[in-house]
């Protein structure tokens, strides 16, 4: 998992929750936070909980991450939140820092790259890149919550989100499933 700058700082953290509650720890093996990604969320959250995630945080230029070379057994990245910077620069391949890189891995290799972007609205170089990396291989989630779950507080809104990223990981959740009733 990865976080850029991008505001949107609770959807990194609660799919870390849920993803250290739905797998073994072993499944969760690493995380990547821009130095922004670290300011939004202490400006968001009001606090510095990414110090204490249940699986290894590395340093944004510790290329030596066993996920910044194919050779990595690493099957599926998401980026959440992932800002239109980061979005631009993996669409041009431009691998200046891990997350970029892991993400340029991903694409290669042919493995699940899943950028949960974060912006509103879009303009026309957004799109663009959102085309060239789904094009390469990438899914393209907008953090766009659903409300036919009824959700009754923010949290619950952006579960439905993390929800549908986790589906999109394969990670197995219980979530609201469209005709399944309440």
């Amino acid at each position: 998992m990865a976080a850029t700058g991008a505001s949107g700082a609770i959807y990194f953290k609660m799919l870390a929750q849920k993803l250290a509650s739905s797998l073994p720890a072993a499944d969760v093996l690493a995380g990547v936070l821009s130095d922004n990604a670290r300011d939004v969320w202490r400006t968001e959250l009001e606090e510095e909980g990414y110090a204490s995630l249940p699986f290894r945080i590395y340093e944004k230029n510790d290329f030596n991450a066993p996920f910044a070379s194919g050779s990595g057994r690493f099957d599926t990245m998401i980026i959440a939140p992932c800002s239109m910077g980061t979005l631009g620069r993996i669409a041009g391949g431009i691998s200046n820092d891990l997350i970029t890189r892991a993400a340029d891995v991903m694409l290669k290799e042919r493995r699940r790259l899943i950028l949960l972007v974060r912006e509103a609205p879009y303009n026309l170089l957004h799109i663009r890149n959102m085309e060239a990396v789904t094009l390469a291989g990438g899914i393209i989630c907008p953090a766009t919550p659903s409300f036919y779950s009824r959700p009754k507080s923010l949290e619950e809104a952006v579960a439905t989100v993390a929800d549908r990223v986790l589906d999109l990981a394969g990670v197995a959740v219980k979530t609201y499933r469209w005709g399944e009733g309440d």
